[in-house]
């Protein structure tokens, strides 16, 4: 029995407050979800959250080619956890979805506990990792709405898709219910994923 699976690895579609932009992007797959279940299309969703090889290696930094090692800007307070993957485990896990019956018409969130950090957390590793304190620059959420409304496409959906990961905390703020869906890492525990901290040490 074939099975679909949307390509919207990112954010779970139906669980998140995003701002415009990024909202409208975010109902435009949510409406595909809606469109499938209706038809009665076998389907797995696969919200694989950040994609650690975009976020680490710059830690969020715009223009960064590099984890900073002086200065680094926060959006919001820091506080709210995000989720960051290493794509090779997204591929895993997903074929891992592909054939267990387990997943099917189900949500597979990629959430494996080693890899949900607050922002604050993550520069407290990195600066652990590196031996040094960074200068931080907190962005207040109401000047980021500002920026977010300011900028031109495609910063503005950048932007609104930064401040839904870690101001609102649209990685994590729900809890998963065996009623719609299973985590990745406790449904596959012989799955040994890349730890955030591994990937740091890549940089170091």
């Amino acid at each position: 029995m074939s099975r679909f699976f949307p390509s919207e690895f990112g954010m779970d579609v139906d669980k998140n407050n995003a701002v415009e932009p990024a909202k409208s992007t975010f109902a435009i797959k949510a409406q595909i979800r809606r469109a499938v279940e209706a038809e009665g299309i076998p389907y797995t969703y696969v919200p694989a959250n950040c994609f650690a090889g975009y976020f680490l290696p710059t830690l969020s930094q715009p223009g960064a080619t590099s984890p900073p090692r002086d200065k680094v800007v926060i959006l919001g307070d820091g506080n709210p956890k995000a989720v960051f993957n290493h794509e090779a485990d997204i591929g895993t896990y997903t074929i891992k979805a592909v054939d267990d019956p387990r997943t099917a018409n189900k949500t597979l969130f990629i959430k494996p506990p080693k890899n949900t950090y607050s922002f604050n957390e993550l520069i407290a590793l990195w600066e652990k990792l590196i031996g040094k304190a960074l200068e931080k620059t907190y962005v207040p959420e109401d000047q980021l709405l500002k920026q977010i409304q300011e900028s031109p496409i495609p910063i503005n959906i950048v932007l609104a898709i930064s401040h839904s990961i870690f101001v609102n905390g649209d990685c994590t703020n729900f809890e998963i219910d065996p009623s719609f869906g299973y985590e990745a890492s406790e449904l596959y525990p012989e799955v040994k994923y890349t730890t955030v901290e591994e990937g740091f040490s890549r940089f170091v």
